[in-house]
């Protein structure tokens, strides 16, 4: 197996496992509500997903 020639300091080690980068969550309308929402996921306000209803939200929450 090969083996290292010498110690990598950790500023080398480091700047060579800091080059990902966060991409920004893809922000949508909700259809419904018209509020903003994650994409692909339930709306948090009103609930539906795709034109359907599949959380059943209490008016409280909305108020």
């Amino acid at each position: 197996m090969a083996t290292p020639k010498g110690k990598i300091s950790k500023a080398r080690k480091h700047s060579r496992q800091a080059n990902w980068k966060l991409s920004a969550p893809a922000i949508v309308e909700c259809p419904q509500c018209h509020q903003m929402k994650l994409a692909h996921r339930v709306c948090k306000q009103c609930g539906y997903y795709k034109g359907v209803q599949v959380v059943v939200m209490n008016e409280e929450k909305n108020a």
